[in-house]
């Protein structure tokens, strides 16, 4: 008998879902390696354990070392791991999801596909944004302008509300500290955003590049994601951050400390699977376990792993 080596890998029934786990934890400069169901980080300041099942995304910073036995653990568990660089302001990989099933992406590559259920989907997004307006007729271009009226607007409210002087948004992804206090404080705040975003989106299932609004990149519906939640999350928590740390060196953890608690506080988890799930028009509890079919144009959906005998018709000889 072939031996079997480490934990037992978890069943899907034993893993937390997505809208039950924490947020996000962000390390760098810090070895990672596995003890049973739970994740060894190790750094200068000394050793903890983080059970992989509770944990919603991991972001790797600089100087993180990754062993084999924990990327695996990281992978059963679902977590929704990604590599990033100073601050978590970029994104470089990401790990598996935790959803085995294929309806989101389905039915995701079926509204992006067709222009009239994708203007419906963008409108659906547009509309969580406005909810006391109708903009069940309005044009793509429309809805556009009435987003950036309404970004605009949100700036300058956060200004007056937190004395924090706004001229314009500022962003230099390769050098994060040439940034002003507040420009800094909202790139770190929208990048947290765009982790738990890019996060629920992968663990689910669904594509990450497939945008409804946003187009061409391989994080298009992260940042059509994000989107939903920057008015009343990371655009308040970047003016709070900068009315009272200013020109502190550390201000992109203080902000990412202060976004991790806003999504705690605001259950951002629980809203971000109902959105997403509403969003393509399918329930969570109709996603389940991944099942493996086999596709027939004729006859729909047929079982997998059943020996199938040579079919003469249709014109076969």
């Amino acid at each position: 008998m072939k031996r079997k080596f480490g934990a037992k890998k978890p069943e899907l029934t034993e893993l937390s879902r997505v809208r039950d786990r924490i947020t996000f934890l962000y390390l760098e400069h810090a070895k990672l390696n596995r003890q049973d169901s739970a994740i060894i980080v190790t750094d200068s300041r000394g050793t903890v354990f983080v059970p992989a099942a509770i944990v919603s995304v991991l972001m790797l910073g600089p100087g993180v070392d990754v062993s084999h036995r924990a990327m695996e653990l990281i992978g059963d568990a679902g977590l929704g791991v990604a590599w990033v660089g100073e601050q978590g302001v970029r994104e470089y990989a990401h790990g598996r999801p935790l959803n085995h099933s294929s309806k989101l992406p389905e039915a995701q590559a079926r509204l992006v596909s067709n222009p009239k259920t994708r203007v419906a989907v963008a409108r659906k997004m547009y509309q969580k944004r406005f909810p006391n307006d109708d903009v069940s007729g309005l044009s793509m271009q429309a809805l556009r302008g009435k987003e950036g009226s309404r970004v605009r607007q949100v700036y300058r409210t956060q200004s007056q509300k937190t004395n924090v002087p706004w001229s314009r948004r500022e962003y230099n992804p390769d050098n994060f500290e040439a940034g002003t206090p507040i420009n800094k404080a909202l790139t770190a705040a929208h990048q947290a955003l765009y982790g738990l975003s890019y996060s629920v989106i992968v663990a689910m299932g669904a594509s990450a590049g497939l945008g409804f609004v946003h187009t061409g990149h391989d994080l298009s519906f992260v940042y059509d994601f994000a989107d939903l939640y920057k008015a009343e999350i990371s655009i308040p928590v970047a003016f709070q951050v900068a009315a009272e740390f200013g020109d502190d060196k550390d201000i992109g953890a203080r902000t990412r400390l202060a976004m991790r608690d806003a999504f705690a506080d605001g259950k951002l988890l629980v809203r971000m699977v109902d959105d997403l799930t509403s969003l393509l028009g399918v329930t969570e509890t109709s996603i389940g376990a991944g099942v493996i079919n086999l596709w027939d144009d004729k006859l729909g959906l047929q079982k997998f792993g059943v020996q199938y005998h040579e079919f003469k018709g249709d014109g076969d000889s």
